[in-house]
């Protein structure tokens, strides 16, 4: 493949608005890239606006989960989806956030491989029958994370992150998205 982000030809809007523009140096400069992902949507500049937006809301915004803890699920339902994109990208972000590669491999391989406490244990069994088969969840689910010290807007959180990382998903692997070559170096 090409240095397109993915196997579709849909280069990028050239020149990027302003405000775009802006974002990608702020990405460069804090990541020393742009991700992939963000080249990809580039080809339309509301459905990046879009995603990005969804994105940081879920991501960075103020939760009752750390920041890790959302990296985590994104990690697990992209292990489940098989998403190349999400693993590389998000396995590397739990292995910064953590400072701990082997939790970052763990995850991307078997999460109940993973040193985890009783509350995230919880939070990656729900992101996973979330993933494989979201209709099955009922009312102990949801007490199971209540009784792990979840909130009912964590259990929110959780379902959001989860939800969002199944789109995100599927939409990389059916355009064969593929990880910034740094990702896989990152953190180890």
């Amino acid at each position: 493949m090409s240095d397109r982000p993915t196997a579709l030809d849909l280069p990028m809007v050239d020149p990027l608005p302003p405000q775009t523009q802006k974002y990608f140096d702020v990405c460069q400069e804090k990541l020393g890239m742009i991700p992939n992902v963000l080249r990809a949507y580039a080809f339309d500049i509301e459905k990046l606006n879009a995603f990005s937006g969804m994105y940081n809301d879920l991501m960075l915004a103020d939760s009752g989960l750390s920041k890790l803890e959302r990296e985590m699920i994104a990690v697990v339902v992209s292990s489940v989806n098989k998403c190349f994109y999400c693993l590389t990208a998000h396995g590397a972000a739990v292995r910064a956030m953590s400072g701990d590669p082997m939790l970052g491999e763990a995850l991307v391989m078997n999460w109940r491989a993973a040193q985890l406490d009783a509350r995230q244990s919880a939070m990656c069994a729900f992101a996973e029958k979330m993933t494989k088969a979201s209709a099955d969840i009922v009312e102990a689910d949801r007490q199971t994370l209540r009784d792990a010290g979840f909130s009912d807007r964590d259990i929110w959180d959780i379902a959001g992150v989860a939800g969002f990382f199944n789109m995100t998903n599927r939409v990389a692997s059916a355009t064969d998205m593929r990880p910034n070559d740094e990702y896989h170096a990152q953190a180890r």
